[in-house]
């Protein structure tokens, strides 16, 4: 009576799974037959299916996404990593951006890859052919900044040579390859962590593309020589420093631009030696004298169609709508805004990003780790599309804003 009860194509496939992974002999037979099931066992099955996480349960990964330890597993492929540097004793204020990691992801339960088109971007970034998985964190020393450094750089180096899940090329407008070895290597988003997590980043990238343009989002320059009371070598290396000390490791190019500045300084001295460094300079307040086109427009202008590397402080947002940041600044552009200027620099040929300084402990209600979360999603489109989209870009949307 009971296996009547069963439905036969369960049963069907229980049986084959198990014969799948358990080579018979000609004498062999399955467990299950001859044996009574019990019914109470698949009852979840039969009445509602596959397990399925609502938006606010299951193990936390980015939107939901698969997760692996990626570092220790050498055979899991994929096209674009997802990877948390939990790093923040390099900051000059507030710490708690190695909790950051945990924040974003926590932020991202609302999304998931079946329901990730935007009619902003006119793409689902999940559903054109790159396998996108959460490679978890590098477990990073807190007591040993150069231990730390260094565990940053071969983890990032380690995943960047890994082979990729699928053959579909990355969006370029580049007649050359990108990298130095002239294949294609997978693509990683990071997770910061606070602003020091991009040198040992710089340094693996440059193994493979030699050196490359940085865009760069922040309410501060971070090229610094040094901050006051600097007295060793890895003293020089914090939040604030990282992208004088790779100018002067030579792994960035001299066409690299900020966006969002606002920070005090010293003196033009300040300027003068970002310049140095190899900036341009795009200032908050150029979002109401220029507006956003002029700003993409010379973004895109200082990149060509370098190789370039974008990265994301979450303080170039104003604090009023991204508190939980170590360093923050008043007066900063609104997410909205921000979003916006991302999507004009589609298609340029990026090799990596990563979004950092989100220190959840002084956000309020996941302000903060919300807007970090949605805006890794953006930055999924960014790299996956050859142009900017043009805004509502379905017959269907074009139809009902026409009727207005």
């Amino acid at each position: 009576m009971l296996l009547k009860l069963f439905p036969l194509t369960l049963l069907s496939l229980l049986v084959a799974s198990h014969e799948h992974h358990h080579e018979q002999s000609p004498h062999e037979q399955s467990p299950l037959v001859g044996k009574e099931i019990n019914r109470d066992e698949y009852e979840w099955l039969t009445k509602y299916g596959k397990q399925v996480d609502q938006p606010f349960s299951g193990p936390l990964s980015f939107s939901h996404l698969p997760y692996a330890k990626c570092l220790e597993s050498v055979t899991t492929k994929y096209d674009i990593a997802i990877l948390g540097m939990p790093f923040d004793t390099g900051v000059t204020y507030r710490p708690g951006a190695r909790f950051g990691p945990y924040a974003i992801r926590s932020g991202s339960r609302r999304q998931r890859d079946i329901r990730g088109y935007s009619l902003s971007w006119g793409n689902n970034p999940y559903s054109n052919g790159f396998k996108v998985l959460d490679c978890g964190d590098v477990p990073v020393s807190p007591f040993d900044n150069a231990l730390a450094v260094d565990q940053m750089q071969v983890a990032y180096s380690t995943l960047l040579s890994r082979s990729r899940a699928s053959g579909v090329p990355f969006p370029t407008n580049s007649l050359e390859p990108l990298a130095l070895d002239g294949q294609e290597h997978p693509r990683i988003i990071t997770l910061g962590g606070d602003h020091t997590i991009v040198l040992p980043i710089l340094r693996s990238l440059h193994k493979v593309y030699g050196p490359i343009s940085v865009i760069h989002f922040d309410a501060h320059l971070d090229t610094w020589p040094a901050y006051p009371g600097t007295s060793t070598d890895q003293s020089r290396v914090t939040h604030g420093t990282f992208f004088y000390l790779a100018r002067e490791e030579g792994l960035m190019s001299n066409t690299s631009i900020h966006a969002g500045i606002r920070c005090k300084l010293g003196g033009i001295q300040d300027i003068e030696n970002d310049e140095n460094v190899g900036f341009q300079l795009v200032t908050a307040d150029d979002i109401d004298d220029l507006g956003i086109n002029e700003i993409i427009r010379r973004i895109r202008a200082r990149i060509g169609d370098s190789p370039v590397y974008l990265s994301l402080d979450i303080d170039v947002i104003d604090p009023g709508l991204a508190p939980a940041t170590g360093t923050p600044e008043a007066g900063g552009w609104t997410t909205r805004e921000l979003k916006r200027i991302l999507r004009g620099l589609a298609g340029l040929n990026f090799v990596g990003a990563d979004i950092v300084e989100v220190a959840p402990a002084y956000d309020n209600a996941e302000i903060t780790g919300i807007a970090a979360a949605d805006l890794v999603h953006d930055f999924l489109s960014m790299i996956l599309s050859d142009h900017p989209p043009k805004p509502f870009n379905t017959p269907l949307v074009h139809a009902k804003r026409d009727e207005l």
